[in-house]
């Protein structure tokens, strides 16, 4: 059965756990598995399940969110205590409307009784500081937008569930099609998806994610110098895509009042190709130091625009680079062409064929 942590939250950028159990089960090595941009975790997770120590660390709040909540959880007997006790605090309260941006996104995407609770649960929950709330926040996250009109389990009017399409666009679809928000019980919903994410436990070891600049991973990790013997990972595509504003909606309830205004900066967006292999450079030197003598490094990377010669070429002058060290390409790896997404169906024509190529180093 497959683990039921892996699909607590989809991610508009993710590999299926198969490859990384894939690549784990072909590695030579058995030091601590690393991903420096984890998403949603699940380089670092099914580590953990095969046994293996592995940590992992991202920008993105969301990512941070997700992947800790499910790399070290609290026991199901927690949440559950937790759940009663917000929805506790939830009815001695006087419920609050959002008087912040978008009003009129927000009356349109939660039910007039949904909201309230949605509002009070981003109020309350210490995601960063209790792994208990940050294991809540990560359902929440899960749930908070998608096909609501085919499950019971989202909170929101029909959206996407892999990205927050914007506010404005999402008004007016919704408009012009008549859709009316669900009215949703956030804490049984809560309380369901708890019960249904327990039926596989969580894995014995437990797992490290950190929301910090994969540039900054050196000094945020220490206790793992020397001892990371492979990477598996896919950093952000070039020119591709920006999760920040793709999950604007899920940094919004993690406490960002103007997520939109903040989608610039960070490691996750490079419209320029100089740039973009710098950035990458710079990556790789920030994980360095936690380099065993001998490591393997899967890497999933995509372009719209750049064929396979170019990224495999940026891929081997940037680790070599930043790693100071001699990078082998074991194989040319794998390629394959993703078109239909729910993301870009969304998106409309403005998309252009993404093609993902996998590659495997030494170093």
């Amino acid at each position: 059965m497959r683990h039921r942590f892996h699909a607590i939250c989809p991610y508009f950028a993710m590999f299926p756990e198969a490859f990384v159990q894939e690549h784990l089960a072909a590695s030579p090595h058995r030091g601590v598995v690393f991903d420096p941009f984890c998403g949603r975790g699940t380089t670092v997770f099914q580590a953990l399940l095969e046994g293996r120590e592995a940590a992992g660390c991202d920008v993105n709040p969301v990512a941070a969110c997700v992947s800790g909540a499910k790399c070290d959880p609290p026991s199901q007997r927690q949440v559950e205590k937790r759940l009663m006790n917000l929805q506790d605090g939830f009815r001695g309260t006087r419920k609050s409307v959002w008087e912040g941006e978008h009003s009129e996104f927000f009356q349109l995407c939660f039910h007039r009784d949904t909201l309230p609770q949605v509002l009070y649960l981003r109020s309350v929950l210490n995601w960063r500081r209790n792994k208990v709330d940050r294991f809540i926040a990560a359902l929440c996250l899960g749930a908070l937008h998608g096909g609501s009109h085919r499950s019971p389990s989202y909170f929101s009017n029909r959206m996407p569930r892999t990205i927050s399409t914007k506010p404005n666009y999402s008004v007016g679809w919704w408009q012009r099609n008549g859709y009316k928000p669900p009215q949703r019980d956030v804490f049984q919903i809560l309380e369901r998806i708890t019960a249904y994410r327990f039926q596989t436990p969580p894995p014995e070891l437990a797992g490290q994610v950190k929301e910090v600049d994969v540039r900054k991973a050196g000094q945020a990790f220490r206790k793992l110098k020397g001892r990371v013997s492979d990477v598996i990972t896919s950093p952000p595509y070039l020119n591709t895509t920006n999760y920040r504003e793709d999950q604007w909606l899920r940094l919004w309830f993690l406490g960002n009042d103007r997520p939109l205004t903040s989608c610039t900066g960070g490691d996750d967006r490079h419209h320029s190709e100089g740039i973009y292999w710098a950035f990458l450079q710079f990556a790789w030197a920030g994980i360095a130091p936690l380099l065993s003598q001998q490591v393997r490094f899967v890497i999933r990377v995509g372009s719209r625009q750049q064929n396979k010669d170019v990224l495999r070429e940026g891929l081997v002058q940037s680790l070599t680079q930043g790693l100071n060290r001699p990078v082998n390409l074991v194989n040319e790896g794998l390629s394959s062409k993703i078109v239909n997404t729910q993301a870009n169906a969304f998106r409309g024509s403005k998309v252009s064929q993404l093609t993902e190529h996998d590659f495997l180093f030494t170093a």
